[in-house]
């Protein structure tokens, strides 16, 4: 395949079909940037048209149906009409600070993209950290949140950034310890090298449980319902970003929308095989399709969780990242790498590129150690559903006592044992 021109190797291309090194070098590094840069911004217009439609028929209406053909255009409608809007800027407002932040909501996004493999050939920048990569671009999301919500000069953003944040930073607790799961299964932090390992069988069947604290990480970290506190209008009026407008606010919503389609990106990579599919080894251009199809299969499943689940509470959202998914992420990482060593040392690991034959043995026992994981934190959630309502039972008994010796107790009489 290296004899084939590609994104990879388009500068060797150039230079063999006369252009000189320099130009060549040039011209791919503009073009990679424009193709990076132009396809996440197109993507958000075509995703906000999807979420409207799914959220529109989850709850019995019809959505965007007058601006164009079945409403297509509204987006574009909303857009033009957002950019004629007053850009405001708060008194006292750390002008620099306030007018970067959302530069750097949208430009962490757009960065998240420059390692993503799009086919066997097609990829950015194919780097043997493509995983810490991912963590640490994703991380500067936080940043801007924080300095938002600070150089506003406005008491609400700043609360309401000061809980973002917290939210932020909990859920990366679970996020990143569920990724150790498919490095250590594949042996590599490259994206690329994660994608290959699983063209025998995909890691959400190996690692369900590793899949499900990703997928539920990354919803609180894109800020989806049911963990949508960065924008709990009744409690701290829209959030970090409550003093923007126009095209400013339309960044931070953009990188919003960019982001949770990003996630499921990154989901379907990392445990759905990414480009793996039938003949696209003969057809490499067949796994862009692949990679799309399976990262609409999660996104659209996340808009009909949005539409249909209500808002948690804080405590409810803290509780359940540090008393539930955290402690399960550490046994889960527990379980498996002892897993890996047995299979190992019986022999049944499966070697690089083996079908889906070799890789049966190994899907079996992991798949056997997770319903197990799953079992344990069924029983643990069980017990405390218990506990809970046998706490509240003894309160409500408790209430009804101190209200029946009121009843019975004339007014102005003593009152004692």
């Amino acid at each position: 395949m290296d004899t084939v021109c590609s994104i990879n190797n388009l500068a060797r291309c150039l230079v063999e079909g006369g252009f000189s090194p320099d130009l060549a070098n040039l011209l791919t590094l503009l073009g990679g940037v424009v193709l990076v840069a132009t396809i996440p911004l197109v993507t958000v217009i075509f995703l906000i048209w999807i979420e409207r439609k799914v959220a529109a028929r989850v709850q019995d209406r019809l959505g965007p149906n007058r601006v164009g053909p079945v409403g297509l255009l509204q987006t574009v409608a909303d857009a033009l009409k957002m950019l004629t809007k007053e850009d405001i800027t708060p008194t006292g407002a750390d002008k620099f600070i306030y007018n970067l932040a959302p530069v750097i909501a949208f430009a962490t996004v757009i960065l998240m993209w420059a390692v993503v493999p799009f086919t066997p050939l097609h990829i950015g920048a194919d780097v043997g950290i493509g995983v810490l990569y991912f963590m640490a671009v994703a991380s500067i999301g936080t940043v801007k949140i924080m300095v938002a919500g600070w150089s506003s000069n406005n008491k609400y953003a700043l609360l309401g950034a000061f809980r973002t944040i917290a939210q932020l930073l909990s859920y990366e607790v679970p996020l990143v310890l569920s990724l150790l799961i498919p490095v250590m299964l594949a042996g590599t932090m490259s994206l690329q090298g994660i994608t290959e390992a699983q063209g025998g069988m995909w890691y959400l069947f190996i690692a369900p449980v590793a899949a499900f604290l990703f997928y539920v990480a990354n919803l609180a970290e894109t800020g989806r319902a049911p963990f949508d506190l960065l924008e709990a209008e009744s409690e701290i009026i829209a959030g970090y970003n409550i003093e923007y407008s126009g095209f400013k606010w339309g960044m931070f919503m953009a990188s919003e929308f960019l982001h949770a389609f990003t996630a499921a990106l990154f989901f379907a990579i990392i445990f759905m095989g990414g480009w793996w599919g039938p003949f696209v080894q003969e057809v490499p251009l067949l796994g862009a399709l692949y990679l799309v199809g399976k990262t609409a299969i999660v996104y659209v499943f996340g808009l009909v969780l949005r539409a249909t689940v209500p808002r948690v509470r804080i405590d409810q959202l803290m509780a359940l990242n540090w008393k539930f998914l955290v402690p399960l992420a550490i046994a889960n990482v527990l379980v498996i790498a002892f897993l890996i060593q047995v299979l190992k040392a019986l022999g049944l690991m499966p070697v690089p590129g083996a079908d889906i034959i070799a890789h049966l043995p190994m899907t079996v026992v992991m798949l056997l150690g997770n319903l197990v994981i799953i079992a344990v934190a069924m029983q643990v959630l069980r017990n405390q559903g218990r506990e809970e309502k046998m706490a509240q039972e003894a309160r409500m008994a408790a209430r009804q006592q101190r209200v029946v010796k009121e009843v019975r107790t004339p007014a102005g009489a003593p009152v004692g044992d």
